[in-house]
């Protein structure tokens, strides 16, 4: 049986910490910046955390 291959989409997007939390970039961050605030900015620019089945899916997904 083949090994399964990694899904390169998920891979280029998701980052598996070494304790297995999977790390997103946050959306809204490619134009009308202006629109929004200072602070909501800033904030948009750290990875956040993908929760519950959706991390578990993109783990298999990356196949770590």
């Amino acid at each position: 049986m083949p090994k399964q291959k990694t899904k390169k989409a998920v891979a280029k997007r998701m980052k598996v910490t070494k304790t297995g939390k999977v790390l997103r970039r946050h959306e809204a961050t490619g134009h009308l910046l202006s629109a929004k605030s200072a602070k909501r900015r800033r904030n948009l620019r750290r990875s956040t955390v993908v929760l519950g089945k959706f991390a578990q899916n993109m783990r298999e997904l990356m196949n770590s």
